[in-house]
């Protein structure tokens, strides 16, 4: 299975680090307001996620850290992998890195016919259905990001 959800190493090592701080986390990707698009970072059980969210990805981080989006906006981003990276600067104020002078950072990466193919054959794991037991069969794996963004991935438009 391709995973919906991938992480940079050095965002790995900060999720590593906010892991052992808060116990458990998980990522929402934000779909506006006040933080923008960005992946938000909240210790598990401290952000309510919806029947009709959908489980990106578990990232293959200490116990595994799933990233949540909300339907809607996952119809929207279905054809993308989102690659979840940390950059300098202040983010969003409840997330958990904000103290930390960094933030994390969605980039996108869009599905390959094949992938897309993969995609279609899993079934989609909504809330509700993570709630009843359903979990992704693979784990989103660390990667290595050069620069300011790996080749196949793009950032998000600049405001």
């Amino acid at each position: 299975m391709v995973p919906g959800a991938i992480i940079s190493a050095a965002a790995a090592e900060l999720l590593a680090q906010l892991q052992e701080r808060h116990g458990p986390v998980m990522f929402h990707q934000s779909g506006g307001c006040c933080d923008g698009s960005s992946p938000m970072c909240y210790p598990r059980g401290d952000f309510l996620v919806g029947d009709r969210d959908v489980l990106l990805g578990v990232l293959d981080v200490g116990d595994g850290v799933p990233v949540w989006i909300s339907g809607p906006q996952y119809e929207v981003w279905r054809h993308t992998q989102l690659v979840i990276d940390v950059v300098p600067g202040r983010g969003g104020g409840f997330s958990l890195e904000a103290p930390e002078g960094v933030r994390f950072l969605s980039r996108g990466r869009v599905f390959t016919d094949e992938e897309q193919a993969q995609l279609q054959a899993e079934p989609v794991i909504t809330g509700a259905a993570y709630e009843r037991g359903e979990r992704p069969s693979a784990r989103g794996q660390v990667v290595a990001l050069d620069n300011a963004a790996a080749p196949g991935t793009c950032s998000p438009r600049a405001r």
